[in-house]
């Protein structure tokens, strides 16, 4: 096992480099420093990764590591010659070295903390999530490996769709391989590590700094705490699972903070000077930021937007306040016209999908606790953390700057409330429909507000302890208190790690709890079958099609083998001709409606034997697909256990 681990450690650094490299290299060269560049450089790297794959598709430009660097280096140039006509870095200001230190050492922990956490959830760098969605991403991930596109315009070709789909996440997690030939779950698996433990830490700490100023103890407050609260990160590794998801999500508190601290760049404290050209700088890292959520995932543009819009309208109004004449009368109108934006941005990404899927599974009353206590969907209640957030939640309303973040508590946990415990369709559909409903996806966008008011509360308490155990006062008291704080957040979160090891997911419409990891279960695609599905190309020949039940996890054979698997996504085709396989593909040496119903799938000439499958939520049994020995038209390839691989003769010609 630790041979595995050290094989996977040149993923790691590649999935490290590709997130954040090429991001900070542009940063540099836009005369970002200290904290913001080190959060905003994922964002520029998605946004480059994913926008250098769409263009490559549009002119059909091969997605290769030679492209990819080639890409990479004429934009970091871009940057670097922008920079220069922004012109020179505003000198830094004197700043304390204890600050600095103090933000490493929550950054540390926070990294430490999400990092164990999701590895001991992992268990193995190889484990494949046994959940749904993660047949469709990681042969996505293949697809792209053999296509040579990483175009969000291309990527739903995988199950033979068109049209958009965010690959983001994809044109990583192949670049990952491409630099390292690392397998397709280890480098799915690294890249989530860094998102987790990296993208979200540091993107985290600068939103909390942004929303109390600097030096704060905020944000590096907000760093400890970043591995708190189960709904994210680790949720959207267990649930889904949801690649696309997590990584954008990641990204929206370094994309808010951007906005958030424009008022301070344009006074003087940004990377460069004059306003004009804070205003290019601004321009075009927000419009990186909005490009870079769009191609990972366009539900989580609402999330960057309800921050954004909560913030802009509390600042803009308070200023158009102490104001008058035209500067108020622009404000205002200024205001307006960001909601009308936000509410059509709002209303074209609710259509664009196929609306609610989720029912309602609490009672009102019981989502509102679920919201502040941070027990959503179920999962256990984090009574410290909801200490915490209670009381940033005070302070927060007692500090008019700080009012729109507690605004957008109150929206976001609205939501929440809305998907757990009411049932009326046309809220579900307008006001949920670009999250599908889902209570999981709705609770993990919660933590972007979650955590800087548990930061907040936390400096509170601990500045009015060290003023109460000691003479220091000021500075030199939140310090002192947001230290130790930090080390009793670095020791609680060991001990809850050592008392459970494993928060485990837990159904919202079946109210079960899982048993074990969802990257150590059998009961999708059991060890048999991946050694089965591994060694599939070297009985398949090339250009032959292999058909299955995609309940059973068969699905994995394209991402393992690169063979031609079909369905390779966990859902079978709703037509006339899919039912009669999955019903009757055992008989096709007897009825000859079955061969006609295979020409329609390009007449596969294999099938995968995995059993029946099974009944629940996006798995089906299908009992034509399984049980051929002694079936007349059926030939046995290779088998491993209970898993076998059948040459289909019956329909030769």
């Amino acid at each position: 096992m630790t041979g595995d681990w050290l094989a996977a450690v040149p993923a790691l650094i590649a999935a490290v480099a590709v997130l954040f490299g090429p991001g900070f290299a542009m940063g540099a060269g836009l005369r970002l420093r200290g904290l913001a560049l080190w959060a905003l450089a994922p964002v520029l790297s998605v946004a480059l990764i994913a926008g250098l794959a769409f263009v490559y598709g549009l002119v059909r430009i091969p997605w290769s590591l030679g492209s990819i660097l080639g890409g990479t280096a004429a934009v970091v140039v871009l940057a670097w010659l922008a920079g220069l006509l922004l012109g020179p870095r505003v000198p830094r200001p004197p700043r304390d070295v204890r600050w600095t230190r103090l933000l490493a050492g929550g950054l540390v922990v926070g990294a430490l903390l999400t990092a164990a956490r999701f590895l001991i959830y992992l268990h193995d760098p190889a484990a494949i999530s046994m959940t749904n969605d993660a047949v469709f991403h990681l042969n996505a991930v293949r697809y792209v490996l053999e296509t040579g596109s990483a175009s969000s315009l291309h990527i739903s070709g995988v199950v033979g769709g068109s049209g958009f789909y965010p690959a983001a996440w994809h044109g990583i997690a192949s670049t990952v391989v491409l630099i390292t030939g690392a397998s397709i779950p280890v480098a799915a698996n690294m890249v989530s590590l860094v998102i987790a433990a990296g993208v979200w830490t540091l993107g985290i700490a600068w939103f909390a700094r942004s929303i109390t100023g600097a030096p704060s103890a905020t944000g590096a407050l907000a760093a400890s705490l970043s591995a708190s609260l189960p709904v994210f990160p680790m949720l959207m590794f267990q649930w889904g699972v949801l690649y696309s998801y997590a990584l954008a999500l990641a990204l929206v508190p370094a994309a808010a903070a951007l906005i958030i601290d424009a008022p301070r760049w344009f006074a003087g404290r940004g990377p460069v000077r004059g306003t004009a050209r804070t205003a290019a700088l601004l321009a075009v890292l927000v419009v990186a930021a909005a490009g870079a959520l769009a191609l990972s995932q366009p539900a989580v543009l609402l999330t960057w937007g309800i921050l954004v819009i909560t913030w802009f309208s509390w600042w803009a109004i308070s200023t158009a306040v102490a104001s008058s004449g035209r500067r108020r009368m622009l404000l205002l109108v200024a205001v307006g016209g960001a909601w009308a934006v936000f509410v059509t941005v709002w209303i074209l990404l609710t259509r664009s999908t196929s609306g609610s899927h989720w029912p309602p599974f609490r009672g009102k009353l019981e989502a509102v606790l679920d919201v502040v206590l941070n027990g959503q969907v179920l999962l256990p209640v984090m009574a410290g953390v909801s200490i915490l957030m209670l009381v940033g939640l005070v302070v927060s309303v007692r500090r008019p700057p700080l009012r729109w973040l507690a605004t957008a508590w109150v929206v976001s946990g609205s939501l929440y409330v809305v998907s757990a415990g009411i049932g009326n369709p046309f809220l579900r559909r307008w006001l949920l429909g670009a999250w599908y409903a889902d209570p999981y996806r709705i609770a993990a966008a919660g933590a972007v507000v979650v955590v800087p008011l548990a930061a907040i509360g936390l400096a509170v308490i601990a500045t009015w302890a060290a003023q109460a155990i000691s003479a220091r006062r000021g500075e030199t008291a939140a310090r002192f208190g947001a230290a130790w704080a930090i080390v009793a957040v670095a020791a609680l979160g060991v001990i809850l790690l050592i008392a459970a090891p494993m928060l485990q997911l837990r159904g919202v419409t079946d109210r079960e709890i899982d048993t074990e990891s969802r990257y150590a279960t059998d009961e999708y695609l059991s060890p048999d079958e991946r050694v089965l599905l591994e060694r599939l190309d070297e009985h398949v020949p090339p250009g032959e099609r292999v058909i299955g039940n995609p309940s059973t996890g068969m699905g994995f054979a394209y991402m393992l083998s690169a063979a031609d698997v079909f369905p390779r996504t966990w859902a079978a085709p709703r037509t006339d001709p899919w039912r009669m396989i999955e019903q009757s593909l055992r008989q096709a040496g007897s009825d000859p409606a079955v061969c006609e119903a295979l020409a329609a799938y390009g007449s596969p000439t294999y099938v995968l034997d995995f059993g029946l499958g099974e009944d629940s939520p996006g798995r089906y049994e299908l009992p034509g697909m399984t049980g051929f020995e002694g079936k007349r038209g059926f030939e046995l390839v290779d088998e491993q256990g209970d898993a076998s691989l059948w040459r289909i003769t019956a329909c030769a010609p």
